[in-house]
C-alpha cells in the first residue's frame, strides 16, 4: 500500500440510483474504473432525498417511496491521478453532475486483505 498524505483531489459524480452501464449499476462500474484506474479508494453513498437538473424529487419516504434515489460516488487521490481518470469518466457518465474540490488527506491506511481478496478473521468492518 502506498503512503498517501497532503494536498489531494476529491471526485464526486452524482448519479441515480438505477442508472445503467451494459445493464449493470453506473456507481458500480465508476466504482470498478476507478479501481482499475489504481485510485486510492472509491465509495458509493446512497441518498435519501434529492434532485438534479430534471428537477424531480426522489424520497425514499414510505408515502412516496422512490425506486431511483440519488447516489454519489466519491473518489479522493492524488490530483494527477483524478485528472488522468476523468477520460474513464466522459465513456460512461451521460447527465450526472461531476465536481472536483480541493482536500488534505491527513491519514490514508488500509487492512490486509487475504488472498481471496476478504478481510482476515477478526479484522471486520465497522
Amino acid at each position: 500500500m502506498t503512503s498517501l498524505t497532503g494536498r489531494a483531489l476529491r471526485l464526486t459524480v452524482y448519479v441515480g440510483e438505477n442508472d445503467t452501464w451494459h445493464h449493470k449499476p453506473l456507481y458500480s462500474e465508476i466504482v470498478h474504473r476507478a479501481h482499475a484506474a489504481g485510485l486510492a479508494g472509491a465509495s458509493v453513498f446512497r441518498g435519501i432525498e434529492g434532485f438534479g437538473a430534471t428537477s424531480c424529487v426522489h424520497t425514499c419516504r414510505l408515502l412516496s417511496l422512490s425506486e431511483d434515489l440519488p447516489a454519489m460516488v466519491v473518489a479522493v487521490d492524488a490530483e494527477e491521478r483524478i485528472r488522468a481518470f476523468l477520460p474513464l469518466l466522459d465513456e460512461v457518465i451521460g447527465e450526472a453532475l461531476v465536481t472536483l474540490e480541493n482536500c488534505e488527506i491527513v491519514r490514508y491506511g488500509g487492512r490486509t486483505a487475504g488472498p481471496d481478496g476478504t478481510e482476515p478473521e477478526g479484522k471486520k468492518s465497522l
